[in-house]
């Protein structure tokens, strides 16, 4: 059995949830995320814990066990405090702007790079970094991959766009050829 799965959710003082046939909503201060229950798992509440069950031993149910688990953990976490990835960039003349719906970046290339900002999603530029905010963990991590494309860290001088708490590991120069 997935040790993930076996684990229940503890639901946070708060955040309200509804079960449905198919489908787990949680709410939360006005906002809601819901999470869609495959027809091989099915989720029951007791008092303020989810308990996830999957019906038979398939390979999909056992894949999806742990997975649903996590879902509704992370939509539970998601309304009631959110999530925040930041991203830091450096190299000279690299800037980053919001400009209504579009986050604006200038990294080094001949034209500047525009990247729209989706609806659920808020970004802030502070000096030289970029903090993407929101409530769906997925949206906001894929959001903040989809910003580190844009120009990934370099192993030589470290110029581009990492995220915080990522280590980039420096290599050294060229050397000059002894005879």
């Amino acid at each position: 059995m997935s040790k993930i799965g076996k684990r229940p959710v503890k639901v946070e003082e708060g955040v309200e949830i509804k079960i449905a046939e198919g489908l787990a909503t949680a709410s939360c201060n006005g906002k809601t995320l819901e999470v869609t229950l495959p027809r091989e798992i099915s989720v029951e509440r007791i008092e303020d814990m989810l308990v996830v069950k999957r019906h038979n031993d398939s390979k999909i149910a056992r894949s999806l066990h742990g997975l649903i688990a996590r879902l509704l953990a992370n939509a539970i976490h998601g309304v009631k405090e959110g999530f925040i990835k930041e991203l830091i960039f450096t190299g000279t003349g690299y800037r980053a702007a919001v400009d209504g719906a579009n986050l604006l970046l200038n990294m080094g290339y001949s034209h500047e790079v525009k990247k729209e900002i989706p609806q659920d999603l808020e970004v802030k530029v502070v000096k030289n970094s970029i903090i993407i905010s929101g409530i769906n963990k997925e949206h906001v991590g894929q959001f903040a991959a989809t910003v580190r494309d844009v120009r990934p860290p370099e192993p030589y001088k470290g110029k581009g766009i990492r995220y915080k708490d990522e280590h980039i590991r420096r290599k050294a120069g060229k050397t000059a050829a002894s005879k």
